[in-house]
């Protein structure tokens, strides 16, 4: 009866988000208890307090770039969007333009490439994230890094990784940064 409530669940989420969830059906026809479970881990995504929407998806969408620029990209993109974040904010942080980013979201997108490489300036950036809105918005956005990395890492690691791809935000096809600089 579990397994059926949750390909159900699977089936509308591809539905609605046209999304291939096939590797989380690989989970759950594996070991139903590890799916429950890695949903759990998941949900430290639902954790957003303090932090603007868009600087959010911001961080969200510069390391879901680094770990997938596919199909995982591509549902970020369409949850960003359902949040109501801008596409020109979210197109601006596919491409890696900083000129076109507002100063919240480089700080956002500096700060997630930053902890991504493990690079000091993630200290100075923390700081002024402090500073702006809270120690609890550092909090939701390591969060947010953590989550961003938990599906395509999965995904990959079952062997369902894709090529990195053109992303669609609002109809215009944008080639990520990734892409676009050959560091796919």
């Amino acid at each position: 009866m579990l397994k059926w409530l949750i390909r159900r669940r699977l089936s509308a989420f591809e539905r609605e988000h046209d999304y291939d969830a096939s590797y989380l059906r690989e989970v759950l026809a594996t070991d139903v208890r590890a799916l429950l479970l890695f949903s759990r881990a998941t949900g430290l995504g639902k954790y957003r307090k303090d932090v603007p929407v868009d600087v959010y998806f911001a961080v969200q969408l510069t390391t879901v770039l680094h770990a997938d620029c596919g199909p995982c990209t591509q549902l970020a993109v369409g949850l960003a969007l359902r949040a109501g974040v801008a596409a020109k904010t979210i197109a601006t942080v596919l491409a890696g333009d900083e000129a076109r980013m507002s100063p919240d979201i480089v700080l956002a997108v500096r700060f997630a490439r930053a902890v991504i490489a493990r690079a000091p300036e993630a200290d100075e950036y923390r700081q002024e994230i402090a500073r702006r809105w809270s120690q609890r918005a550092v909090l939701a956005l390591a969060f947010s890094i953590l989550n961003a990395q938990l599906y395509p890492t999965l995904k990959y690691a079952l062997g369902h990784g894709q090529a990195c791809t053109r992303v669609i935000v609002a109809g215009e096809t944008i080639a990520p940064r990734r892409i676009a600089t050959g560091n796919a």
